[in-house]
């Protein structure tokens, strides 16, 4: 096998969340030790996302907020790659970009955080439970009905100052995003996925250029880790039947065991009261196909009643 060129410098475009600054950090680490001859910058860019925090992002445009700026700074020449939490990409990139590769899953799980309780079992009847996500919305709104949910936007730490001022009981992140900057200790329960299932791509990063770029494609492929990409292709998949978007309460989770996938998913109304769920396995290698085959399943149970509720409320 050929030894891959190295390249000279690189420039890595990210949010400048601590979050995301986090994970540029870590991809220019990988890279340094593959490349130690390359100069590698971190370009930060506050996307429209992270400014506007005063409304939901299903009601606001949706993910793509997050990446718009990003891509028109490599479409621009400015920076070589981007850097993302997979959830927060559109399914269907724009015209022009690909992903190089998707690296290895940190926890996908769901986390429970609060100063005063310990799971959301033990939450009173009224209790305000923060989330900025669809999704939790319904699956807590199912299991917890008397409970109060509201809005919570801006990034990780915006988010848990408002927890810690008391604007909320308690708030519902990623565990991904809280293990990566050292905040485990916030964590008072991790919801397993048989309770809130995972987010397409939650706690998965992706890497993001220029489809013209077949030296970067080669010069990232250390980069991507298979079990991973195939996990999140499937999620993906899936989630692309629908739409694809932030607007409607949709989970998705794959797990890999030897050759076989396993993919589980779930539709339902925000406020809990509607939902299907499908689960089957598959061969790991053809992990589109898996995911066509749970969005067959959905649909026949009724997915299209359940979104057209979901564009009207």
């Amino acid at each position: 096998m050929s030894k891959i060129p190295s390249p000279s410098k690189l420039v890595i475009a990210s949010r400048e969340s601590r979050l995301a600054m986090w994970q540029a950090e870590h991809v220019r680490a990988r890279l340094s030790a593959l490349y130690p001859d390359c100069n590698i910058e971190i370009l930060g860019i506050t996307t429209r996302g992270d400014q506007i925090l005063d409304r939901t992002l299903s009601k606001v445009g949706g993910k793509g907020l997050f990446v718009k700026e990003l891509e028109v700074a490599m479409a621009e020449g400015r920076a070589d790659l981007a850097v993302h939490s997979l959830k927060d990409m559109p399914m269907d990139l724009p015209p022009g970009f690909t992903l190089a590769a998707v690296l290895e899953r940190e926890d996908p799980r769901d986390a429970f955080v609060s100063n005063d309780y310990a799971s959301l079992e033990e939450l009173p009847a009224g209790a305000v439970v923060g989330t900025s996500s669809l999704r939790r919305q319904a699956l807590i709104a199912a299991r917890f009905p008397l409970l109060q949910i509201k809005p919570l936007r801006g990034n990780l730490d915006t988010r848990l100052s408002k927890l810690d001022r008391g604007e909320y009981a308690a708030i519902i992140l990623a565990a991904a995003g809280l293990k990566r900057l050292g905040l485990a200790a916030r964590i008072k329960a991790l919801i397993e996925p048989e309770q809130s299932l995972p987010a397409p791509g939650q706690g998965a990063m992706a890497i993001e250029i220029g489809e013209d770029r077949a030296d970067l494609m080669q010069i990232l492929a250390p980069l991507n880790h298979l079990p991973t990409e195939r996990a999140v292709t499937a999620e993906r998949t899936l989630s692309r039947a629908f739409g694809g978007s932030c607007q409607i309460p949709l989970a998705a989770f794959a797990a890999i065991d030897g050759d076989q996938m396993r993919l589980r998913a779930m539709i339902g109304t925000p406020d809990g009261r509607r939902a299907i769920c499908a689960d089957a396995s598959g061969s790991a290698d053809a992990p589109q196909a898996l995911g066509v085959k749970i969005a067959e399943d959905l649909a026949a149970q009724g997915a299209a009643e359940i979104l057209a509720l979901c564009r009207d409320a």
